[in-house]
């Protein structure tokens, strides 16, 4: 949500009032996920997104009435029904749940949103903290704390235990810049979103995978990086989308960039000799993702050198090797995007499984539908083949 928060800059610098609408929970499917932000200026116009259609409709009218009124925030949720989604072209069935806060003296913002936009620059990791839904002890609805990137607060939440919650729970969030609800013992929920440094890729060999892989981190809003020892495979011309290439020797190569829990670092070099040399330097780094191109052979190998070498069990367990996930890949272009699958699980905590619809749905639908034509409810409609065009 960067935009968001660079228009929010903007506007504060200029002491102009706004109003940030926040997706802060979803259930079932949901055209967005919690994060997603829409910031309406006062003449009503916006920038971000909560999914579109009706629901984005909705919200956005809802803040605008806010604006209007010159009202205070919001906590709303929204059922994505049948109706709805039909109208919407959607198909989903799962609620909402939105914070509409406006922020009217954007003064006292402006060092909220300088920092939050400081973070996406590099500048350390920052966390807001929201009260979202005061709970039995009551509660200040939209109180906010703000950590800095020295760990410093702007702010409070009303009680101790809830500024306590808050900065636990920033601490856990920040390295990731992710963003999550919580409840209080009281049922005070809270909203808490990290930011940090754009999630970055460094690519450890320029070969043909590296090459494939390139285009899709780009794609993906990824920061990319990518280093080889041989100037012919590290160079712009070869990687155009990447940030910064460098031409070094694998033992010291991660000492040009900028390494934290957010960066995955994809070991993919021309050997076994490289590869070992690559994956201690990356095993040693503070990246969250490490993984290695590679046969179950060959990682076995380089596992027993690293162990020797004084490498932790616990963090070579962290390490994702054979690389990707198992979809049959073969070529370069196939192996990427397994990686790549790969990383998004590991930075969005998905199961990495098929999303297909179960057995059990299907058997489900199919007896509902047999019933029904069974009982004469409804009607057995043609098939496609059966359908005749329009002609004109």
């Amino acid at each position: 949500m960067e935009p968001v928060f660079r228009e929010a800059l903007a506007l504060s610098q200029k002491d102009e009032p706004f109003v940030i609408a926040t997706v802060v929970g979803t259930k079932g499917s949901t055209p967005q996920k919690p994060g997603a932000k829409l910031l309406i200026r006062k003449d009503g116009s916006g920038v971000g997104t909560l999914g579109g259609g009706c629901v984005e409709g909705d919200i956005w009218f809802a803040a605008k009435e806010i604006m209007r009124q010159r009202g205070g925030p919001e906590y709303k949720d929204y059922y994505l029904n049948e109706d709805i989604a039909a109208h919407d072209g959607l198909v989903c069935g799962g609620t909402m749940y939105f914070f509409i806060d406006p922020v009217w003296e954007p003064k006292d913002f402006l060092p909220v949103a300088g920092q939050i936009v400081g973070a996406y620059e590099g500048n350390g990791s920052v966390a807001l903290a929201t009260l979202i839904k005061p709970g039995k002890a009551g509660g200040l609805l939209g109180a906010r704390l703000f950590v800095e990137p020295d760990g410093g607060i702007q702010g409070t939440l009303g009680r101790p235990e809830l500024d306590q919650l808050a900065l636990e729970t920033a601490e856990r969030l920040a390295p990731y810049g992710k963003c999550e609800s919580v409840l209080a013992a009281d049922g005070t929920e809270l909203f808490v979103e990290a930011y940090t440094t754009p999630a970055t890729i460094v690519l450890m060999g320029g070969g043909h995978i590296s090459k494939s892989v390139a285009p899709l981190a780009q794609a993906l809003g990824f920061r990319l990086f990518v280093v080889d020892d041989r100037r012919e495979f590290s160079n712009k011309e070869r990687f155009p989308e990447a940030e910064e290439v460098a031409v070094a020797d694998y033992a010291s190569a991660l000492s040009h960039f900028p390494i934290n829990k957010n960066t995955a670092i994809i070991i993919a070099t021309r050997g076994h000799n490289f590869d070992d040399i690559a994956l201690e330097s990356a095993a040693r780094s503070p990246a969250g993702y490490v993984g290695l191109v590679g046969s179950q052979r060959k990682v076995i190998l380089i596992y027993e050198e690293l162990l020797k070498r004084g490498v932790s069990l616990e963090r070579i367990r962290d390490i994702h090797s054979p690389i990707g996930l198992d979809i049959r890949a073969r070529t370069p272009a196939e192996i990427a995007i397994s990686i790549m699958a790969e990383v998004i699980q590991h930075r969005l905590g998905g199961a990495g499984g098929p999303m297909k619809l179960p057995e059990r749905q299907l058997m489900r639908i199919f007896r509902k539908v047999q019933a029904e034509l069974a009982q004469g409810i409804v009607a057995a409609t043609p098939s496609l083949e059966d359908v005749q065009p329009l002609r004109g």
